[in-house]
Formats: structure tokens, C-alpha cells, sequence
């Protein structure tokens, strides 16, 4: 297989690779350590890096809950919104779920995610917050 470029357009980096079983990496110099975003990053990935509310809604709860994508995605509807439909007042993080697997975390939803949670209307047809 052959090494894919995939540019990165709000930092101008492009990262290229593939893995043993031939899945696309990322190479990068930062000795596997995340690049942690400017918030002119942050504001550029909502306002051009992403379109829908479902993406704009997945990244916000990982920015300002410190979650990983597999937590985010294994959200359940009612980890967030409660019976009415409205945002709860914390996220639960079902420790299953998490990297240690210890705690069911309960992480605050600060005004910035509850906008975003509030603008996204999750399908009805799928327990999960974020459907494939």
C-alpha cells in the first residue's frame, strides 16, 4: 500500500503513513504526543473544519470534557439529555467506557458544550448520541 498525505488545512501540517495492517497513521514530530490546538485552531475547526451539528456536537464534548474519541462515541442519549430532551447538568462517562475503567465519571457541561448539545438533535431511531 501507498503512504496517504492528508493535509490538515487549519495548521498547515500534513501527515502521512500507514500501519502494519496497512490503516492509515499519523507522522508526526512529536514523539506520539497530540498537538495541542491554539485557539485560533479551535475556532477555525468549528467555523471551517467540520459542517454538520452532529461533528460540531462530537467535538465539542471532547474539547470541553477531556474525553477520548471512544468515549465520546459511546455516549448513550441519556448520558447527556434527560427525559425531556433537555442537557443534562453533567455528562456520565459510564466507566466501562473509559480509559481506566475504574469511575463513572460525571464531567459538568460548561455554557459552551450545552449550546452545542442544545443546536444537535441526536436520530431517534439509536440509543447512541453519536450514530454511525
Amino acid at each position: 500500500m501507498h503512504p496517504v498525505a492528508i493535509p490538515v488545512p487549519w495548521t498547515g501540517i500534513i501527515r502521512t503513513g500507514r500501519g502494519v495492517d496497512g490503516t492509515a497513521t499519523l507522522k508526526i514530530d512529536r514523539h506520539g504526543q497530540a498537538k495541542i490546538l491554539s485557539l485560533q485552531e479551535i475556532q477555525l475547526l468549528f467555523s471551517q473544519g467540520v459542517d454538520s451539528l452532529r461533528d460540531k456536537a462530537l467535538f465539542a464534548v471532547m474539547l470541553y470534557t477531556a474525553c477520548r474519541v471512544n468515549e465520546a462515541v459511546t455516549l448513550l442519549k441519556r448520558d447527556v439529555y434527560d427525559a425531556k430532551g433537555k442537557v443534562r447538568a453533567k455528562i456520565i462517562f459510564r466507566k466501562g467506557n473509559t480509559k481506566g475503567k475504574l469511575a463513572t465519571p460525571a464531567i459538568p457541561v460548561i455554557q459552551e458544550l450545552r449550546v452545542r448539545l442544545q443546536a444537535y438533535k441526536p436520530r431517534d431511531d439509536s440509543p447512541w448520541l453519536f450514530p454511525g
